[in-house]
């Protein structure tokens, strides 16, 4: 009776002291994500029930969230971003996903160099590659020049002063520097996908579009919902490129949602207990789309 008191005594004492040195492994980074992530997003919530010119606040209840809804520039951030959103995202995923399916092409020679090309845009500063479309799209830029000599227009483009064209040069630049990014995970799960399958589709006379449909598409639907919820988490904070090509501009209309919380904590008089509202208007909009998109997209049967 007392051999087998001690052997679990020191089953015990073993598992007690596996569970410490697992702890101790991990224990440091549990509190560098407390410290930095947890304990941060606890204090902007908390902040946004309070008010005041730079670190004088004082709580004001929901008075913040009130405001959203009466405050014209941030309604224009928001319509700015939704529009971002529902044209850039569904074009970049659908062309990252067609570039995918050719550059899987086992005929195609060349496959890394084109791929290397595609993702490279990925790995460019932000500020760099935002300054370079800002002179690229410049009203005596290379793209008014070019589309001026092949006679497609008559006069230059505004495309920085104009609020259509400028919303248009943002989502131009966001296309060209993620879609390489997105294209990374489709060609990943492609070639995970068995090639026998595609051979049976074959036989049995499908078409190289019902292959794509039939075939390619679900079964990259759980990729496919990764990179919607990623690109539209990454829209809706965008900033850089709105920053760096046109300040916001012309008035506020391409200023996104992380841009207007940069002026009022920082441009503005700094109210950060509004501010950090903002933020968490952000963070509920992420929630809601992705909720949207996991039903949409998502395992039906779960």
């Amino acid at each position: 009776m007392r051999a087998v008191q001690t052997q679990s005594q020191s089953r015990k004492n073993l598992l007690t002291k596996t569970h410490v040195v697992g702890w101790s492994f991990i224990a440091l980074a549990v509190f560098m994500i407390f410290a930095f992530y947890f304990y941060p997003m606890l204090q902007a919530l908390l902040m946004s029930f309070q008010s005041g010119a730079g670190t004088n606040l004082t709580f004001v209840g929901l008075d913040n969230y009130k405001r959203l809804f009466t405050d014209p520039t941030f309604i224009a951030t928001v319509t700015n971003t939704f529009i971002y959103l529902i044209v850039q995202v569904p074009v970049m995923i659908i062309l990252a996903l067609f570039i995918s399916v050719l550059l899987n092409d086992p005929k195609l020679k060349f496959k890394g160099f084109f791929r290397t090309a595609i993702f490279l845009p990925c790995v460019t500063s932000l500020v760099a590659y935002s300054v370079i479309f800002k002179y690229l799209f410049s009203n005596n830029g290379l793209i008014n020049t070019m589309l001026m000599k092949v006679a497609l227009i008559g006069e230059p483009i505004q495309w920085l002063t104009d609020p259509f064209w400028a919303k248009m040069t943002i989502i131009i630049a966001i296309t060209w520097r993620w879609t390489g990014y997105n294209m990374i995970f489709y060609l990943s799960a492609l070639q995970n996908i068995d090639n026998s399958i595609y051979e049976a589709a074959k036989i049995d006379g499908a078409s190289a579009f019902q292959q794509f449909f039939r075939i390619t598409v679900p079964m990259l639907r759980p990729i496919i919902l990764f990179t919607s919820i990623t690109s539209t988490i990454g829209t809706l904070q965008l900033f850089d490129e709105v920053v760096n090509i046109t300040k916001g501009g012309p008035g506020n209309a391409t200023m996104s949602l992380s841009q207007y919380i940069y002026n009022l904590s920082f441009k503005y008089t700094p109210d950060f207990g509004y501010a950090a509202t903002v933020s968490y208007a952000i963070v509920i909009l992420i929630v809601i789309f992705s909720i949207i998109q996991f039903k949409v997209a998502g395992d039906r049967n779960g």
